[in-house]
């Protein structure tokens, strides 16, 4: 049987490029939510229901009933309108209803590939992982958003860096997919894969500590720069903070850690470019990605002035996968 290999990689190039551009879509939806305080206002999973919202006044009625039922409304918004609560419904909505299409959009067409190009040469079975991980995310969605419908008035800071966690190594997987099937070169003589590995743990240790205070709400204290209201670390925490269990539940030292890191991180991206000079790398690629480290940065710290602004907050969010993105190429161009 005749399989055209040609047809095959384009069909793969385009589902890959376009799931990659869905998700970042859905980060951003799903960042909305969060800024927005949305992510608790559907108080059930609705796996195969839910697909329409609510059609009448009986249904609003039955789902804001529901979400009466829980802390957020019974400690903070308690006074929520009908109107209102459409708000943040929508939200949620919206999020779920592109995490069902992103689901299917990353099954059908591996299916179509499996049926149509196995005979290829050029097949494989690996893209199967990415649906498995898009699943794996809808059930870590679900169990971030149960956290917050019994005891707290909010969802777990924990499972939040987790959801979010997952989402951007979704991200980088299907990028380095890409990478691999556009046949990017790679460097001849590479840069030391410690130092690689090394800036690649302090990103995702900088993204999971902006997940925490996102989910902590620890943007809206110390909302200065570059001190933390005229002192290096915040006033409002006493040694034993440090050393107790709840260390990572504190607002104030998470947003000091954040900071921390964020210099860590540029004085190791200075080493980073040092090497890249010594070793005569084509240099666009670090540079590019030093100018989006930069706007990162100065996101980060207009977000924090600015009290949080939605507009900002959601900016800086989109930027750490800029970040994450514009590093894995770093990666890939130094791998084997």
């Amino acid at each position: 049987m005749f399989v055209n290999s040609d047809n095959y990689i384009k069909y793969l190039k385009l589902w890959l490029i376009t799931l990659f551009l869905l998700i970042i879509l859905m980060v951003a939806v799903g960042g909305l939510t969060r800024l927005t305080d949305s992510g608790l206002s559907i108080t059930a999973w609705e796996l195969f229901t839910g697909i329409l919202p609510p059609l009448n006044v009986n249904d609003w009625n039955f789902y804001f009933s529901q979400y009466k039922k829980i802390p957020e409304y019974q400690n903070i918004n308690y006074d929520m309108t009908l109107s209102e609560f459409k708000i943040i419904f929508y939200w949620e909505y919206a999020h779920r209803l592109l995490a069902r299409f992103v689901g299917l959009f990353s099954l059908i067409p591996l299916i179509f590939f499996s049926l149509t190009f196995k005979d290829s040469k050029y097949y494989s079975n690996k893209y199967y992982l990415i649906f498995f991980l898009v699943c794996l995310q809808g059930f870590i969605g679900w169990y971030m958003v149960s956290s917050g419908l019994i005891e707290n008035n909010d969802v777990s800071h924990f499972r939040l860096s987790v959801h979010l966690s997952l989402a951007l190594l979704i991200l980088s997987l299907i990028f380095w997919f890409i990478l691999d099937i556009f046949k990017v070169k790679r460097f001849h003589e590479k840069i030391s894969n410690l130092l690689l590995l090394f800036i690649l743990l302090l990103i995702v240790i900088q993204i999971i500590l902006g997940a925490f205070l996102s989910g902590l709400d620890g943007g809206l204290i110390y909302n200065s720069w570059p001190d933390m209201n005229g002192s290096f670390f915040p006033n409002d925490v006493k040694f034993n903070d440090i050393i107790n269990s709840q260390l990572l539940s504190n607002p104030s030292i998470i947003q000091f850690l954040h900071r921390s890191t964020a210099y860590l991180l540029i004085f190791f991206i200075m080493i980073l470019n040092y090497f890249y000079i010594r070793q005569k790398h084509d240099f666009k690629y670090l540079l590019f990605f030093d100018v989006v480290i930069l706007i990162q940065i100065f996101l980060g710290i207009i977000t924090l002035i600015s009290g949080v602004e939605i507009k900002y907050a959601s900016l800086h969010q989109l930027g750490s996968i800029l970040v994450l993105s514009t590093y894995i190429l770093i990666l890939y161009k130094n791998s084997n």
